[in-house]
Parts: structure tokens; sequence; C-alpha cells
């Protein structure tokens, strides 16, 4: 089996977050079969909700496009390594795959941080890919805080 990469995709969602003024972060969800099901960039500030993170966005938006709760068989790939509430959520949808590209030490909730994930009370943790594009999301990301300075 070929690996087919939709990370460019949650790149494009990236730069438009920060074309926005919102911290670069892009996701996209992909069905078992290949098939985009959602894409989203953070719209924290814009929707004035802390919890509009790009992977929340993306997961509620495929759902909805399925019409379920769960997203069995799909994957999810982020340009950022997703913090603890992104990362509940991605185990309460029944993600199969996650990928994403730069590490964050200071709020991870995959490999670091919170590790839910590898946490007892966790229902269901995905296969997690990390690196994938890490250069190129680390760069918007730093690139962004940068010109904030």
């Amino acid at each position: 089996m070929e690996f087919d990469s939709h990370m460019e995709i949650a790149l494009e969602e990236a730069r438009a977050a920060a074309m926005r003024g919102e911290v670069p972060v892009g996701a996209v969800v992909v069905s078992a079969n290949g098939a985009v099901l959602s894409r989203a960039g953070n719209r924290t500030r814009e929707l004035k909700d802390p919890t509009a993170h790009a992977e929340i966005l993306a997961i509620r938006a495929a759902c909805a496009a399925l019409g379920a709760e769960r997203l069995t068989g799909a994957r999810l790939y982020v340009t950022l390594e997703p913090c603890a509430m992104c990362a509940a959520a991605i185990a309460a949808a029944r993600i199969d795959r996650l990928y994403y590209g730069a590490s964050d030490p200071k709020s991870g909730g995959t490999a670091h941080g919170a590790r839910v994930f590898s946490h007892p009370q966790c229902h269901h943790a995905p296969e997690v890919y990390d690196g994938i594009a890490g250069a190129e999301a680390e760069a918007l990301l730093t690139d962004f805080f940068r010109k904030r300075r």
C-alpha cells in the first residue's frame, strides 16, 4: 500500500489561519478510502471560542458530513502535535490514524504533556505518526510568533 499524505492540505489551512491572525495550525480528516471529509484551520480568535482548534473544527465537520459521531477508519492530518483537548476529541471520534507535523513540547498532548493516548482511561488510541512535513509546519509557527514579538 502506498502512503498518500494529505499534509499539504493541512499546511494550506495553517497558512490561511495565519492570514486571519490565528495561530497557524491546520487539519484535514480523510476517510478510509482517501476522500477528504473536512479541512479546517484555527479559528479561536475569530469565533471567540477556546475550543475552535483546527482539529476540533475538522472533526466536527467530518462527523456532520457523515452524520455520525465516530470517524472509524478515518485519518487526521494536523500541522502541530494535538493538545490534550484535541487528543481527547481524536480518541472520542475513534480516528484510526493521526499524522502530525511539528512537535509541541509546551502544549502537546500526545508525545508530550498529558500523553492522552497512553492514559489508562483513554478508550481509543490511534496509530500516531509524527514529523510529517514537520520542518515546514514548525517554520510557519516560528515565523508567525517571531512577527508578533
